[in-house]
């Protein structure tokens, strides 16, 4: 097992054990390959999983390639232990937090950092089995464990730890992902960092933790260390928080990670790193103030590069940029017998935006027109997304400034969660549903929910939009009460009673008059 590999699963007990011998099984022995693969799939995070089981369950000859951990980022380093460690550091804010509900926490009550980590790499083990070499061999898929290169029009060679193998393919798909990759900062390499690669091998809690980003991956981390105990400073060259997202949204989440001990050092500038005997120093100007914080620990949440290196793309015709893999809206590739889903083609960097992918590339690859179903494409695609900070931010669609943008006239309506009865007997009332409108119709162009369970209260609004219905069927649709889902009902009635004119209304009052003789 590589030294890289090794750096991932740090560190070395039972659950790591676990982990590795499901995703990285040291004595794997590579298939002898037999004839012809349908699909060659390069890269096994959540894009090359669901291209290899779909093609594999439909009857396809299919190898699947990887050379670190199957499960890729999401599972290893990503989404799955995120959460889990988010979810401990919630529980410890809630038991903080636990007098307004009545409860009398005893002073002297210890928190276990360690104990935390244990029980994620333990969770993070025990979801592994699903991405598992010997599951997916049991699937029909031929595993393949090592480098892969393209060696040809119709080749692919894999270098392994037992040997090399070289694969013959009808259709190929990139699903390689990208990497974590830190900006140009002065002193950021002597000092040392982390990033979500590596923050997840801590057993002990840093005191004092600077974090360098403050999109997604920053504020859940940099909230999720506050939670614990730690010293957190959030550094961001743009203005606030999350500057893609809904800024009223944004502005929520800053209060709610403010409260809980984060400072924000946002519209940062000249950051400038050393790296002293025991700790490191961090200066950097913010809203023209000189701030000098001293940390054990950083943590880099802003970067991503493509994993294209050592693929041999050019020897195929495979056209890639800074941004990865360049596809049209079917996923084709340069080399049109060629695919990719996933992180190294994708803006949409979420595991579930790679499955929808995924399943793209199946029908394209497979079922090319006009023999299956016809081409599938991206541009169909309906995209949420969700930050898990406390509150949540979840968006689907076009922001409105998007809408303007592309010349739809909007009609946007918000309804606050302190007047959901179920939010606030929760004490969950920070937030909102907003929903933007196409005017003239009750279409939905987009919508954004701040709550603590916002991913999951975004799903209604994504299923209509995919269905092509509109808010009238919100409207419509029964609503179990006390629920803080009651929100999306309660912001589309807001529309329907925009509509509910002062000529509608004279001229009911003249029919019921009427009626009334």
């Amino acid at each position: 097992m590589n030294a890289e590999v090794e750096s991932l699963v740090l560190p070395n007990d039972e659950y790591n054990r676990e982990l590795l011998a499901n995703v990285h099984p040291s004595a794997w022995v590579n298939p002898e390959p037999h004839g012809r693969y349908n699909i060659v799939v390069i890269g096994a995070g959540t894009a090359g999983l669901i291209t290899a089981v779909i093609a594999a369950s439909v009857g396809a000859k299919v190898a699947l390639i990887e050379r670190h951990l199957m499960g890729g980022d999401c599972l290893n380093v990503g989404c799955v232990p995120s959460k889990g460690l988010i979810r401990a550091a919630n529980a410890w804010a809630e038991i903080r937090h636990a007098e307004e509900f009545g409860l009398h926490i005893p002073s002297g009550v210890k928190y276990d950092f360690g104990e935390a980590m244990t029980r994620m790499r333990k969770l993070r083990a025990r979801i592994s089995r699903n991405d598992s070499a010997h599951r997916y061999k049991s699937l029909g898929v031929d595993v393949y464990i090592g480098q892969a290169r393209f060696a040809g029009q119709d080749k692919v060679a894999v270098e392994g730890p037992a040997g090399n193998r070289t694969l013959t393919f009808l259709k190929a798909a990139i699903c390689t992902g990208a990497r974590a990759a830190a900006p140009a900062i002065s002193g950021l390499e002597e000092a040392g960092y982390l990033t979500n690669e590596t923050v997840f091998s801590l057993t002990e809690r840093p005191s004092r933790i600077a974090v360098i980003g403050a999109g997604p991956i920053g504020c859940e981390l940099a909230q999720a260390f506050a939670r614990f105990g730690s010293r957190v400073y959030l550094i961001e060259a743009m203005h606030g928080i999350m500057p893609n997202e809904d800024q009223d949204a944004a502005e929520i989440v800053q209060q709610s990670m403010v409260r809980d001990g984060v400072t924000l050092l946002c519209c940062g500038k000249d950051l400038r790193i050393m790296r002293n005997t025991n700790d490191k120093r961090l200066s950097v100007n913010s809203h023209a103030q000189q701030h000098d914080v001293v940390v054990d620990e950083i943590l880099v949440g802003v970067g991503r590069t493509p994993n294209v290196q050592g693929l041999g793309l050019e020897t195929v015709g495979v056209e890639h940029d800074k941004s990865g893999v360049i596809v049209n809206h079917r996923l084709q590739t340069t080399n049109p017998r060629i695919y990719a889903a996933g992180d190294i083609c994708s803006r949409y960097k979420f595991t579930h935006a790679a499955d929808a992918m995924a399943q793209i590339v199946i029908q394209n690859a497979l079922f090319p027109h006009p023999f299956g179903l016809g081409y599938a494409s991206t541009e169909s695609l309906i995209m949420p997304w969700c930050t898990f900070t406390e509150p949540e931010v979840a968006h689907v669609g076009l922001y409105e400034a998007e809408a303007t943008k592309k010349g739809l006239e909007v009609e946007t309506y918000t309804y606050k969660l302190d007047e959901v009865d179920r939010a606030i007997l929760d004490g969950e009332e920070e937030g909102f549903a907003r929903v933007h409108i196409q005017k003239g119709t009750d279409k939905i162009l987009g919508a954004t929910i701040v709550a603590s369970h916002a991913g999951d209260m975004i799903n209604e609004f994504s299923v209509l939009m995919k269905a092509g219905a509109g808010v009238k069927t919100i409207a419509a649709t029964i609503h179990p009460y006390p629920t803080q889902a009651e929100v999306n009902k309660k912001v589309v009635n807001l529309w329907r009673k925009a509509h509910f004119t002062a000529r509608t209304k004279t001229m009911l009052t003249r029919l019921f008059a009427w009626l009334r003789r």
